[in-house]
């Protein structure tokens, strides 16, 4: 999917052909999720996930905040919904989510502001978290009589189910750096080496083979939480064959061994 062949966006900015950047568009309103901008992301990563040309994705996002969770007057508008209404609406969410965390490309959340509740989640979801020193995270949504259900699978994996049970409960707000001693952020910067950082590790992304880099995303999704028995074994004995066997493999191997000499 060319530049040219990309679809305009009322709350998000897509641009980049093999490194794409899709940008959150709402800083009025920090970046908080209303019922367009969470079906404009489902289709943003459903689309950026079957691009041939695409390699590697950047979430990222205008203004001060990364993302501030639900928009507070959207979810006013949800308080005459009916119960099927609301797990409708719900669905949408979950499932915008999953595109994100499913989708077949490298996702890198280059985190520049902060991010509360369903942003936090937004981060989760994401292969890679770059973020600001500045940056505070809170997984706020006990305050206001909620919980964090469609995020908490990718929160819980993402932070640790140990952090996760302080967190929700407390709904106390955490630093970058303690995100980053927890495991959640991988990278803390200087604000101002925020891009040089997102850029430095795109470009390592893109500069390894296409199918591996999507087949190595895809086993650590796949085997992470299984116990180690020999069906799971056989299953990696199969995956390294098959991909061996690859005109990609076998003309990065023969590239390597040649330069090597």
């Amino acid at each position: 999917m060319a530049n040219n062949q990309l679809p305009t966006y009322q709350y998000l900015t897509v641009e980049g052909a093999d490194l794409v950047r899709v940008t959150l568009n709402r800083p009025e309103v920090h970046n908080a999720f209303n019922a367009g901008l969470i079906g404009e992301l489902h289709d943003v990563f459903t689309e950026l996930g079957a691009d041939d040309h695409c390699r590697v994705i950047v979430l990222q996002a205008m203004g001060k905040s990364f993302c501030a969770g639900a928009d507070l007057n959207w979810m006013k508008s949800m308080a005459n919904f009916t119960n099927e209404e609301n797990i409708a609406d719900s669905r949408k969410m979950a499932l915008m989510l999953n595109a994100i965390y499913s989708c077949p490309k490298p996702v890198i959340a280059k985190v520049q502001g902060d991010a509360y509740a369903g942003g936090v989640g937004l981060a989760a979801v994401c292969d890679i978290v770059v973020a600001s020193s500045q940056v505070r995270f809170c997984i706020s949504e006990a305050k206001l009589g909620l919980l964090p259900a469609t995020i908490a699978p990718y929160v819980i994996r993402a932070l640790g189910e140990q952090a996760s049970r302080r967190y929700f409960v407390t709904a106390e707000v955490f630093t970058a750096a303690h995100a980053k001693d927890l495991g959640f952020v991988h990278e803390l910067v200087d604000p101002e080496a925020l891009d040089s950082k997102v850029n430095e590790i795109c470009q390592s992304i893109i500069s390894n083979g296409q199918m591996a880099v999507m087949a190595c995303k895809k086993i650590v999704q796949d085997i992470s939480h299984q116990a180690i028995t020999n069906p799971l074994i056989e299953e990696t004995v199969k995956r390294i064959a098959n991909i061996r066997t690859s005109d990609e493999a076998q003309a990065r191997m023969k590239a390597f061994l040649e330069k090597s000499k």
